[in-house]
């Protein structure tokens, strides 16, 4: 058995969910989100873009239904015993097995709670589940009830949040060695990638983040690559993987003497980013960060520029994001509490005149000043 938590971390994961089960009267908690599968018992696959699902019940039994190709997976990576294979076969109707498991385990009538909000329930399983389980028992959305649990880091998870953090500066040691006029994107990517795994982390939940010239001012990935120009600017957004917990960074390299636009955005990140860290503190909420965030680029006249949102809690994630569900946008009522990780981003992309800046980096809440997990320093990052 491959665990990278202790048996009685797993047991007290689940009475932690047991407890909040109880608060929501359910009687059988359906799982599809692989994050909530692996913190809960380390099940380690990718094969949740099948159907796939974990059963809880109230009194903590752990029944998973898979495909036959993570039969072994589950065996190996987890703590769950009992394991169910559906056949695949044509038309083949894996909510049918999973309602005969239920009636299995005494669950008719129940109050059933369903992780709805993950990419591990598609469309098209949710309607076949929801077909089978109306007439069945009483489904509710238990979306966000691991994923609320998930946000505070034990100190086993805080450690492997650390480990991580220690590749995201390895990865951007490498890109720093390599960013230069005439540099070549697809070698300073390799080399980023290429750091996290030589350093025994993991592939990360979505991929890394580069762009140059005009695809500098992007936040997603894009395939294609280009050589940086003698006057370019790069942007490189990233994550130290380590058990799959990530550890986010984000910066925005000047190619060549930086121009008053860019000396005037990094300006505005920097401070912003600082503002925040004031506040990234028990007693404010997730709405406060982001506040802190638009306030000082708005006074800076770049409402325009900025993005609706300026980060999120971290953790342990699968693909195809490795964004947990609370983010810093406006509103938001979430509280900050010691013991989270959160990444800040500062992003301003300025269309008008192509310019981008960036300074993104995790901390972990304590009951005092948040601490970054980087040994990079905030300052703007130049290259000739």
């Amino acid at each position: 058995m491959a665990l990278h938590f202790s048996k009685d971390e797993f047991a007290s994961r689940l009475e932690l969910v047991k407890a909040r089960m109880r608060e929501e009267k359910l009687d059988v908690l359906l799982l599809f989100a692989q994050e909530s599968m692996y913190w809960l018992t380390g099940y380690d696959s990718f094969g949740f873009c099948f159907f796939q699902t974990l059963v809880v019940k109230a009194d903590g039994q752990l029944v998973l239904l898979t495909r036959s190709a993570d039969l072994r997976q589950a065996r190996l990576t987890s703590i769950i015993e009992d394991i169910r294979v559906w056949v695949d076969r044509t038309n083949a109707d894996p909510a049918v097995d999973l309602k005969n498991l239920l009636m299995d385990l005494d669950l008719l009538g129940a109050r059933i709670g369903v992780e709805y909000d993950t990419h591990g329930l598609t469309g098209r399983n949710a309607r076949l589940l929801d077909n089978q389980l109306m007439s069945f028992g009483t489904v509710v959305d238990a979306s966000y009830l691991i994923s609320s649990l998930r946000l505070i880091k034990s100190p086993a998870e805080i450690e492997y949040v650390e480990r991580a953090a220690a590749l995201s500066d390895a990865a951007l040691d490498a890109a720093l060695a390599l960013a230069k006029p005439e540099a070549d994107e697809a070698e300073i990517l390799a080399a980023m990638q290429g750091a996290v795994l030589a350093g025994g982390g993991d592939y990360p939940a979505n991929e890394f983040i580069l762009g140059s010239g005009a695809e500098a001012l992007l936040c997603r990935y894009k395939a294609g690559r280009r050589k940086l120009d003698v006057v370019d600017q790069l942007t490189l957004e990233w994550a130290g993987v380590y058990a799959h917990y990530h550890a986010p960074m984000m910066r925005t390299i000047v190619i060549g003497k930086p121009n008053d636009r860019q000396k005037e955005l990094y300006a505005a990140c920097r401070d912003a980013i600082e503002a925040i860290e004031q506040v990234l503190v028990p007693g404010n909420t997730f709405g406060t960060v982001f506040d802190t965030h638009a306030r000082i680029m708005d006074e800076r006249g770049l409402a325009r520029h900025r993005l609706n949102a300026c980060g999120y809690s971290v953790g342990a994630r699968f693909a195809p994001s490795w964004m947990e569900h609370q983010m810093f946008y406006q509103g938001n009522p979430e509280p900050i509490l010691a013991n989270m990780t959160l990444f800040v981003h500062m992003i301003i992309m300025d269309s008008d005149t192509g310019t981008a800046m960036t300074l993104g980096q995790t901390y972990l809440v304590t009951e005092e000043a948040p601490r970054s997990l980087t040994r990079h320093s905030l300052d703007m990052i130049t290259a000739s």
